[in-house]
């Protein structure tokens, strides 16, 4: 596990000896080998400023030279659902606003998605007493790097929005930011933004959500909880906007939960 600027940590580790200390004098020779039972916690990743990498290391020792070293790299890919899917996969019904000016209501099929999945949801206008000129559904990614004894904190808070009385306090105007508090920095990325309405609601109009993940061109990874001591995690939140016509934007993000159904 590698973060940029920092010294690297190695989560995992096994070693075989292949040949017992002897003199070698064919040009060329092969050893077979293989780990067994060899558990590897998580997929391959390559983000903004954490790595994890998995690599296959060979050293030979030389009597009074220094040792020849040779590595490649191999990637880890772990397919099948989260343990927790089952009891906690339910459908997402929100409700925001703002008192007599704006009621919706929010709902999304459920809070799990494999990568290749199809994200289906509508949005309610409950109350409408401000002039909407269009909607935005965004899916973002959000990447935190290094020990903090609250990642869900400091991912949560990375942005502020500007206009007064907005139904959530992130803001997604920036396609990226970075973000560094108690020895982590958190890394905010828009994936891909849709307009999924144009012009004025009304009261109780229905607007469908329909989003496609196998249409998004960045590299999505499953979801990547706080876990070996909160050094890292890799988080997803479908942010809903809507924007007026002085072009002050109300939103609402839901976290969502990634997970890989088949190698690729």
């Amino acid at each position: 596990m590698a973060y940029e600027g920092r010294p690297n940590y190695d989560f995992i580790s096994l070693s075989k000896e292949l040949e017992p200390p002897s003199t070698i004098y064919d040009h060329k020779r092969t050893y077979p080998f293989h780990f067994r039972n060899l558990e590897k916690p998580h997929e391959t990743y390559h983000g903004k400023h954490v790595s994890v990498r998995y690599f296959v290391r060979v050293i030979l020792q030389r009597k009074y030279l220094p040792p020849l070293t040779q590595k490649t790299e191999v990637i880890c890919q772990r397919c099948g659902p989260p343990k927790d899917m089952i009891s906690r996969d339910t459908a997402i019904k929100m409700e925001v606003g703002i008192e007599d000016c704006l009621h919706i209501e929010f709902e999304y099929q459920k809070r799990y998605y494999h990568l290749e999945d199809v994200i289906s949801g509508k949005v309610h206008f409950l109350l409408v007493r401000i002039k909407i000129k269009h909607m935005e559904l965004a899916v973002i990614r959000r990447e935190t790097a290094g020990v903090t004894s609250d990642v869900g904190t400091i991912a949560s808070n990375s942005h502020r929005a500007s206009q007064p009385q907005p139904p959530s306090s992130n803001s997604p105007r920036a396609e990226e930011a970075s973000r560094s508090s108690n020895n982590a920095t958190t890394e905010t990325q828009v994936l891909i933004k849709y307009e999924i309405m144009d012009g004025a609601p009304v009261k109780n109009e229905i607007i469908p959500v329909r989003l496609c993940l196998k249409g998004i061109p960045a590299d999505l990874t499953p979801t990547y909880s706080a876990g070996n001591a909160n050094r890292f995690s890799v988080r997803y939140f479908l942010n809903l906007v809507l924007v007026d016509e002085e072009d002050r934007r109300y939103f609402k993000q839901q976290e969502i939960v990634l997970w890989r159904k088949d190698l690729g």
